[in-house]
């Protein structure tokens, strides 16, 4: 009797503290990254169905981004991309979880409010810590979420071959932009 009144009362917590928090959620959002040199093809890159959870009450926010959902204007781009340098079917996606620093609720309002985040980012089989800076605001049922940031292939075990290593950027452009609807 006792582990069953135990159990009743974790179970009843549990759905008492699920149904207070806010979540907003989405499955469209989108990752641009730009990895180009001057004088050389534009090595550039977008996905529009990158899934998003962000936590209202407590700031917690984390992606998930499938490699192979970017697209290039160059085919053949896009197959090196996915074959050569992310291995895409050994590594399918890139995950980042994070929180947002000094968050209150209260904060978030109509008007863009910038918030550090910090987090970790795994991609290609390697996790990092990941600051960056955030620009979120809500309108009725809808919180954007835009950043900007940059990260370097060696830093994720991605070797650029010596034969193109001049024709793509050391440091890569990353935007981020989500449009997420409460859940």
């Amino acid at each position: 009797m006792r582990h069953y009144i135990i159990f009743t009362l974790t179970l009843c917590i549990g759905f008492l503290g699920a149904k207070a928090q806010e979540k907003f959620s989405t499955k469209t959002g989108t990752i641009v990254f730009e990895a180009s040199v001057p004088s050389f093809e534009e090595v550039k890159a977008k996905n529009e169905s990158v899934s998003a959870l962000f936590n209202e009450n407590t700031g917690d926010f984390a992606s998930l981004a499938l490699m192979n959902a970017f697209r290039f204007k160059v085919a053949l781009m896009e197959e090196h991309f996915n074959e050569n340098y992310m291995e895409s079917s050994k590594f399918p996606k890139a995950v980042f979880k994070g929180t947002l620093k000094e968050y209150s609720s209260e904060k978030i309002s109509a008007t863009p409010q910038k918030f550090e985040m910090e987090g970790s980012i795994t991609l290609h089989g390697v996790t990092k810590a990941l600051r960056t800076e955030v620009m979120i605001h809500k309108k009725g049922n809808e919180v954007f979420v835009t950043s900007d940031f940059d990260l370097k292939p060696e830093d994720f075990n991605i070797e650029i071959p010596s034969v193109v290593s001049n024709k793509i950027a050391e440091t890569i452009n990353v935007s981020v932009n989500y449009i997420l609807t409460k859940s």
